[in-house]
């Protein structure tokens, strides 16, 4: 079935902020009775969207599309998630970096703070998409909520996208974002102590390397490292991988899509800078706070990442948010159990870019 016309977007984000909103009961009535799987039962409002996008037909991110149609619909999409007034801001500055492959776009949120003039701690921040789809414009919502909720500031990093700039030049993006964030703490108005990063899915993988690479390098390293369902292997085929193949938004075609467009021919997919969950010490990583969703494909292997980091003797947190799928930091204008998850995400960064004085008591 092929996608039907669309709507004009605030038509159709009052239709999701509608659905989202009725009662459990209501919901069910309409929408049938949420899926239980693996002992997690899906929330009523992430059921809604999901059987709203399933009648619209559209379902999946990138398998099946071509990468300007994935794109495209993905920013549409995000039009349609975000909040239609954007949470303000004290300053939202568009910043340009050196990096290695050429000039990187960032911008950086700076929420009103208690004491402006003080250096505030930072998140540098690499958006999902699976290496292939997602800018700036469309983490502009989950940016201002993430500054205003946390009192952090966000360097949001725009770093190139595959298939036409494959691995490594979106991990060396990455890193030299990192780089740049941490040199320039003054300019930006940031403790260079307290700098952290963060991502979700493939930016979180991104994040997750980024903080290997640091800490081997015996430079600048993060403060912490904030990971939503990250990518950590994409070299064999976890159970939730099989488990939420397809239903769920992301589909094990779309993962396997983005890696093929990510990887050129010949590159190892166990490479650390790609599965990070092979590298075998992650001791001396800063302190992780990982959040999963139940109904997502990359749940085991965010999971297990979590885990491998605290076997090694790193402070980790790990939360699964068992009703949540994938994507649900873009969903937190319209579900509220979306939104309950990433402020809980946003009082962890809080807490994990505090001054090491506050840390301690």
């Amino acid at each position: 079935m092929g996608e039907l016309p669309r709507l004009p977007v605030p038509i159709e984000h009052r239709i999701l902020r509608w659905a989202c909103g009725l009662s459990p009961r209501t919901s069910r009535l309409l929408f049938g009775k949420p899926p239980t799987i693996d002992g997690q039962t899906l929330s009523t409002e992430t059921h809604a969207l999901l059987t709203l996008a399933r009648w619209s037909g559209s379902e999946g991110f990138y398998a099946g599309r071509t990468v300007a149609e994935a794109r495209a619909q993905s920013r549409y999409e995000a039009r349609v998630a975000e909040r239609p007034r954007p949470i303000r801001m004290a300053e939202v500055r568009r910043l340009e970096m050196p990096g290695p492959n050429g000039p990187i776009p960032a911008r950086l949120y700076a929420p009103p703070l208690p004491a402006p003039d003080a250096a505030a701690p930072l998140l540098v921040y690499y958006h999902g998409g699976g290496w292939v789809i997602g800018d700036l414009d469309m983490y502009d919502d989950l940016c201002r909520l993430m500054a205003a909720a946390s009192g952090v500031k966000i360097l949001s990093v725009d770093y190139r996208l595959a298939p036409e700039h494959p691995f490594p030049q979106p991990l060396e993006d990455g890193f030299a974002a990192f780089e740049w964030a941490a040199a320039n703490a003054d300019s930006l108005g940031v403790d260079p102590a307290r700098i952290g990063v963060g991502g979700d899915s493939a930016g979180g993988n991104m994040a997750a390397v980024v903080s290997q690479m640091a800490v081997a390098g015996g430079g600048a390293r993060p403060a912490m490292q904030l990971l939503f369902y990250p990518v950590t292997d994409s070299a064999e085929d976890t159970r939730s991988r099989l488990l939420f193949a397809e239903g769920f938004i992301l589909t094990k075609a779309d993962m396997d899509a983005f890696e093929a467009a990510y990887l050129p021919a010949g590159i190892d997919a166990s490479d650390q800078r790609i599965s990070i969950l092979k590298c075998p010490d992650l001791a001396g990583l800063p302190t992780a706070y990982v959040a999963t969703a139940g109904f997502d494909p990359l749940r085991d292997e965010g999971e297990a990442y979590a885990l491998r980091m605290r076997d090694c003797g790193v402070r980790v947190a790990l939360r699964r948010h068992s009703g949540l799928i994938h994507s649900f930091v873009n969903q937190t204008a319209v579900n509220r159990t979306a939104l309950a998850a990433v402020l809980e995400a946003c009082g962890a960064l809080r807490l994990g870019l505090a001054p090491a004085a506050l840390q301690a008591v």
